[in-house]
């Protein structure tokens, strides 16, 4: 049996979209080719009613829960909305979000009221078999610091906490044994690390192994040469990996979407090495595919074990300056006072329109794959190229439209040909990746 999918990445949408806007016909028209067509949500819907997180994801994205109608609109059957901005809003703001989610029908997963339920996979039946969805949101910044949005379990006497299915890192700095020295030394001369040792002095925390040492919260161990060191954490990558084995006797595909910001190298363009590794142990445990999307731009496509890995999927609708209203903390850290109103915040925030993701073209340019499956294995692999209306005023831009002739296809091309991808393109400006 065959069964088809449609992605797309990043739907950062804070305003409504016509359906008879530009584009939206073509771009819809592909979508609805899939069984399954799946999309990130990256936006939390509710009216303004509740306080605004001391921290946010950027901006502070937020849109009115009409707009699930155009998610619906473009054909989008499931999704996620676990990412950097699912606590905008705090708390209520996420079980806002989910509820009105909940109540348009659209299948989701990496969000709930507690870890089990964010982290369990939800299911979409179709005429040519039933998908399961996995979220996961892996950027180490939303889900490392003290307001983390991770999602707590329930116990016997206790509620779970609301939140979203983390990934988070375990990372180090591998350096030679005489920086490792002068890392030490520096510890000692500074007292930067007086508090951990004074805990692990009093049985707290065990101590530090000799190969070891700690700049406050920056890692070093001794290897042959200096470099970064990141892998998934363990707790977390057994957590999704027992979903995708429960979604197994569940379903005949398996998904696994996951957000990340991470880089390796100096490149946006480069996943980060602990989310690359993830991705294969998710292939390998069983899922069908991963969508990655959070970087905002495209990312390698790479074909693993016979199934598809999407890098980042880009963005497939960026609203990012289309806010009417704006918390105090986004005034505050553009150093306004409230009283300035939105153009001059958000004049103050790109310097005049001239900086941001609104003015960096990769930001606005991306695909959409449709790919088909049989018995476990990808047989065919399509991308259209879209492009989100670059030129217009950010108040009309960001929406997708096909893209014949902005080079997109040959750019992701390049991008994947170190991961053993080879795509050419078709008389229809699309990108056939050779399988």
């Amino acid at each position: 049996m065959k069964t088809t999918f449609t992605a797309a990445g990043d739907m950062l949408i804070q305003r409504r979209i016509p359906a008879d806007s530009d584009g939206f016909s073509e771009v819809s028209e592909f979508i609805k080719r899939g069984d399954a067509r799946y999309v990130n949500l990256e936006t939390t819907l509710n009216r303004g009613e509740f306080p605004a997180n001391e921290f946010s994801g950027g901006t502070y994205s937020r849109a009115n829960p009409e707009v699930l109608e155009e998610v619906k609109e473009y054909g989008f059957n499931m999704l996620t909305f676990c990412n950097n901005h699912s606590f905008d809003f705090g708390m209520d703001g996420l079980v806002a979000t989910k509820k009105y989610i909940d109540e348009a029908g659209i299948v989701n997963a990496g969000a709930g009221l507690n870890l089990d339920e964010a982290a369990a996979p939800a299911y979409l039946d179709t005429k040519n078999g039933r998908i399961a969805i996995i979220g996961v949101v892996a950027s180490m910044g939303s889900i490392k610091n003290e307001t983390s949005p991770m999602a707590g379990r329930q116990s016997r006497r206790f509620k779970g906490r609301p939140g979203v299915n983390g990934l988070r890192c375990e990372e180090y700095l591998q350096v030679t044994k005489d920086q490792l020295e002068t890392i030490k030394e520096i510890a000692a001369l500074s007292g930067v690390n007086a508090r951990k040792d004074i805990s692990r002095a009093e049985g707290f925390q065990p101590p530090l192994p000799e190969d070891t040492a700690e700049l406050k919260d920056l890692r070093f161990k001794v290897g042959d040469t200096t470099k970064y060191v990141t892998h998934p954490n363990k707790k977390d990558t057994e957590r999704v990996k027992q979903a995708i084995s429960e979604a197994e006797a569940n379903a005949d595909y398996v998904i696994v979407a996951v957000h990340s910001h991470d880089i390796s190298g100096d490149k946006k363009e480069n996943p980060a090495e602990y989310i690359a590794e993830f991705a294969h142990i998710c292939i390998d445990a069983g899922a069908h595919a991963v969508i990655g999307h959070g970087p905002h731009l495209l990312r390698p496509v790479e074909i693993y074990k016979g199934r598809p890995i999407f890098h980042s999927l880009g963005d497939f609708v960026i609203h990012n300056e289309s806010f009417e209203i704006a918390p105090y903390e986004m005034y505050e850290k553009q150093g306004l006072s409230d009283d300035a109103g939105v153009r001059e915040l958000v004049c103050k925030r790109s310097k005049n329109y001239t900086k941001g993701l609104m003015r960096d073209r990769r930001m606005l340019e991306s695909v959409i794959p449709y790919f088909e499956m049989e018995n476990g294995k990808i047989t065919r692999l399509e991308l259209m190229p879209i492009e989100l209306h670059f030129d217009l005023p950010t108040y009309r831009s960001g929406n997708p439209r096909f893209s014949k002739d902005h080079g997109i296809i040959e750019r992701l091309a390049t991008m994947s040909a170190p991961y053993g991808t080879k795509i050419k393109i078709d008389n229809r400006g699309f990108g056939i990746v050779e399988l």
